[in-house]
């Protein structure tokens, strides 16, 4: 059983480890050539154009739903109308570059096309829907923080992408990959058709299970692929595909204390009314053989007609070493110097990837009188270096969507 176990995951991996690098490398690609500042200034607007630009933005970016609240928080600071916010929070977390190809790689084309169009649709109505209920406010733009630190190109795109992205899906892509193992060699292949052969009830009950959960775009991919190939329908699949990597708990508390009781209300129903919308679409009004997956073995043999099988196996063999590096920093203890004179730590919860780290410490070097801001993601601090008032720390802080806990 242990061998079946270990001999499944690395056909998992196999499938998925060329589209997946291939996927960072596009990520770090739009980190280095694309500018928040710039895309800025096209989502200002109340209106359609600017919710369409806002979810056009959003699908290929390749940022997670805890990645994407501090950046769709910036663009609303900066100016971004309530409805291009909420389209972007809506349709980026869905999907991404990564996602999509091994969205190919592990299920197949109609999958891989699908889910884009579906989370640009889904941003589109949440958008148009929150600007059809919000006032318009004015929001002054903020002066442009010029970063002290220009990183090389290289660190833009490849340090980005293979260190600094991957850190951040690491462990729900493994939590992923380790749990389609157990499905795929655990589950009964009949489960789904003799156990919830009601299609309508298992959409209603991944629904209930997605939404206050927290899973990756790319890291639900091999997870709903064991599911699909043992059974389950493709609209509740589709169901996971959607709320799971859009919704969380973390993610609507930030949105609930940021953009307000109301809109985070909106955010949430457009993801439930359309996964459950699109989840009927797909069982009803579409060929079921588009999306039917009849096993893992049908979806190797896939995938081994279009990667030839020793660059899957060196693909498997440089992105497991990568995991291992980016889970071993992750875990090494930092060294700490010592304090200087004019050195503070403070507390700070709710950050957990690299973009939130990236986040607060641009907002707090944009503060009069700061120096340095350095985060500890493992210790959740922030080292501020200079002479600056704590309240001004602890409200812009706040503005991002963070909780600030003072002084350690």
């Amino acid at each position: 059983m242990f061998y079946t176990f270990i001999s499944e995951a690395w056909i998992i991996l196999l499938e998925l480890a060329p589209y997946l690098l291939l996927g960072l490398l596009f990520a770090g690609l739009l980190n280095a050539f694309v500018s928040k500042e710039k895309v800025q200034k096209h989502l200002g607007k109340k209106g359609f154009a600017s919710v369409l630009k806002a979810a056009l933005l959003g699908v290929p970016l390749p940022l997670c739903s805890c990645g994407v609240i501090p950046t769709g928080i910036a663009f609303n600071k900066q100016g971004a109308s309530k409805g291009a916010t909420v389209s972007f929070l809506i349709s980026t977390p869905q999907t991404g570059v990564d996602s999509m190809l091994i969205t190919y790689s592990m299920m197949n084309l109609p999958w891989a096309i699908f889910r884009p169009v579906v989370a640009l649709v889904s941003g589109l109505i949440g958008g148009l829907v929150v600007d059809q209920n919000e006032k318009m406010e004015e929001v002054a733009s903020p002066p442009e923080v010029s970063s002290t630190a220009q990183s090389s190109l290289f660190d833009k795109i490849f340090k980005y992408a293979f260190i600094d992205f991957l850190q951040d899906i690491s462990r729900p892509l493994i939590a992923g990959i380790l749990l389609a193992t157990a499905l795929t060699v655990f589950l009964p292949d009949t489960v789904f058709t003799e156990y919830m052969n009601q299609p309508v009830l298992n959409m209603l009950i991944v629904l209930l299970a997605s939404v206050p959960l927290y899973v990756c775009a790319t890291g639900s991919v091999p997870i709903a692929a064991a599911l699909l190939a043992k059974g389950l329908s493709p609209g509740a699949t589709l169901v996971f595909l959607m709320a799971g990597p859009a919704t969380n708990t973390a993610t609507i508390t930030v949105l609930w204390n940021t953009l307000g009781k109301r809109t985070t209300v909106l955010y949430v129903a457009t993801i439930v009314v359309c996964s459950f919308g699109f989840g009927l679409v797909i069982d009803h009004l579409l060929p079921t053989e588009w999306f039917t997956l009849h096993s893992l073995n049908e979806l190797h043999h896939h995938a081994h007609h279009l990667i030839p099988a020793s660059l899957g196996q060196l693909s498997a063999v440089i992105l497991l070493g990568f995991l291992i590096f980016v889970e071993v920093k992750r875990v090494l203890p930092n060294k700490t110097k010592e304090m200087g004179l004019n050195e503070v730590k403070y507390k700070v919860e709710g950050m957990t990837c690299n973009h939130c780290k990236a986040s607060v410490e641009k907002s707090v070097n944009s503060i009069a009188g700061v120096e340095k801001a350095e985060v500890n993601l493992s210790e959740q601090q922030v080292v501020v270096t200079g002479n600056v008032d704590e309240l001004e720390v602890k409200k812009t802080v706040e503005e991002i969507g963070y909780t600030f806990k003072g002084r350690v």
